[in-house]
């Protein structure tokens, strides 16, 4: 018969977070909806009246560029503050 073998401990290995887990919250969900709609607007604009009309030429791009340059990145960058509770010594 085979000699039985004493095992070693097993040392459990530190947890780490996902880093495939979901980093979104409430907030960026509602600038991401906030984006679609303003680019829905800036669409909207550039579909209305002639070629050349204002709202086709100059506010639909102005528009456009704020949906696609600031609120889509906002959406996606923004994360909120911890808290971080400093305590005031009163002497």
């Amino acid at each position: 018969m085979s000699k039985i073998k004493k095992r070693a401990s097993v040392k459990s290995a530190k947890k780490l977070p996902s880093p495939f887990s979901i980093y979104w919250g409430k907030n960026n969900y509602l600038f991401l909806i906030a984006g679609i709609v303003v680019a829905i607007i800036g669409y909207y604009f550039m579909s209305i009246g002639p070629w050349n009309s204002n709202e086709s030429l100059h506010y639909s791009p102005i528009i456009l560029f704020i949906a696609y340059v600031i609120v889509f990145p906002l959406a996606i960058v923004y994360r909120r503050k911890k808290n971080q509770n400093t305590e005031v010594n009163s002497q």
